[in-house]
């Protein structure tokens, strides 16, 4: 009887190309079930530094290992896809600025590599965010994905795998752009809702830093 539900789940996991996750702080061996679960074999870590203090196991040093131990890659994306850029350019008022890491030439190759890779495996975007829409891994990286085509579903820690798509409708209920009486037309709001979020999500520069590359 409790077949074709299984059946369903797996057809309905295997429709991504791509799934995310924020580690936040939910225990590794609860992590490891929610990628199992999704059919994960691959964790592309999206972080600029993949170091957790209050969270050790979540420290690429620790995680790969455990990964390993699971039958899971671990691919560091952290210097291409990451979230806290190097170059001062990428900041607008001391905020990441989504849009111009986006149209880096560095940035577009790395997604090329994830999409290969995604080809062979069944690979996961990892940052530390919780909420899809409080993390670069789904407003800059999934965004990036999706506009080539791609499905990704953002994995929930009650374990529910939300696609992208619905993500981006709350990102219109939550930014409040789907009344925005100054864009219009469905891509025309949406980029605002992005715009808005990413203002509000992004990385800010520390006050007094001497230079971006120190913030990393």
């Amino acid at each position: 009887m409790k077949l074709p539900g299984l059946f369903a789940r797996l057809s309905t996991m295997s429709s991504f190309d791509l799934f995310s996750i924020g580690h936040s702080n939910i225990p590794a061996e609860r992590f490891i079930g929610l990628l199992r679960h999704a059919g994960v074999n691959a964790i592309a870590d999206v972080r600029s530094t993949p170091f957790s203090r209050r969270f050790p196991w979540f420290s690429g040093k620790n995680l790969a290992p455990t990964l390993a131990q699971h039958g899971m890659a671990y691919l560091a994306y952290g210097e291409a896809l990451g979230g806290r850029p190097r170059d001062a350019a990428l900041y607008r008022d001391g905020v990441a600025d989504y849009e111009a890491m986006a149209r880096q030439r560095d940035f577009q190759i790395a997604l090329d590599r994830l999409v290969a890779q995604g080809a062979q495996h069944c690979v996961c975007l990892m940052c530390a965010e919780r909420e899809p829409l409080d993390c670069h891994r789904c407003l800059l990286v999934a965004r990036s994905l999706a506009e080539r085509g791609l499905t990704i579903g953002h994995i929930l820690h009650d374990g529910t795998v939300e696609p992208h798509a619905a993500t981006e409708q709350r990102l219109l209920a939550l930014t409040g752009a789907s009344d925005d009486l100054f864009v219009t037309g469905q891509d025309e709001r949406l980029a605002a809702a992005y715009r808005r979020r990413a203002r509000a999500a992004a990385y800010r520069a520390k006050a007094g830093a001497k230079s971006v590359a120190e913030m990393k």
